[in-house]
């Protein structure tokens, strides 16, 4: 194969878009993993579209919780609020179990925002429904952020 035809094809390869599937809920996934899915697609917000980290987060919001906080582009407002915004394109974070129930758990999750400042939120999951995967978690509320301060 001519050089030619290698630098095309690796230019088709390259300008193919990136078609990046969902996670969906699985009765497999533990309440770390939900956490986990939602707070690493939340960290890099816009890849390989815009908002899909919020969108994977939406996936993952309990059906009681979207009721108040959906439909999914009032959801993608709120998390750009002053309240949520630290969690899109944060640096890193931490995740502490605080409580260990059959149908429910909460953690505190320790966010570093991408301004460098130390947020804390408290993250709870439950249990789906008969409607919506019985055995699956979702989370079912994040507190407001309180501002722990800066990291250095």
């Amino acid at each position: 194969m001519g050089t030619i035809n290698r630098i095309l094809i690796f230019f088709v390869f390259i300008c193919l878009p990136v078609k990046a599937e969902m996670i969906l809920p699985n009765k497999d996934f533990k309440p770390i993993d939900v956490i986990k899915i939602q707070l690493n697609a939340l960290k890099k917000n816009d890849s390989p579209k815009k908002d899909a980290g919020i969108e994977q987060t939406w996936i993952f919001a309990h059906p009681i919780n979207k009721m108040y906080t959906g439909p999914l582009e009032r959801f993608k407002i709120m998390l750009k609020s002053d309240d949520y915004k630290y969690l899109i394109n944060h640096v890193s974070h931490e995740i502490k179990l605080l409580r260990n129930e059959k149908n429910k758990h909460m953690f505190n999750v320790l966010v570093l925002s991408n301004k460098k400042t130390i947020y804390s939120f408290n993250w709870s999951l439950e249990k789906g429904d008969e409607n919506n995967c019985l055995d699956c978690w979702f989370t079912s509320s994040v507190s407001r952020p309180i501002n722990m301060g800066n990291s250095i």
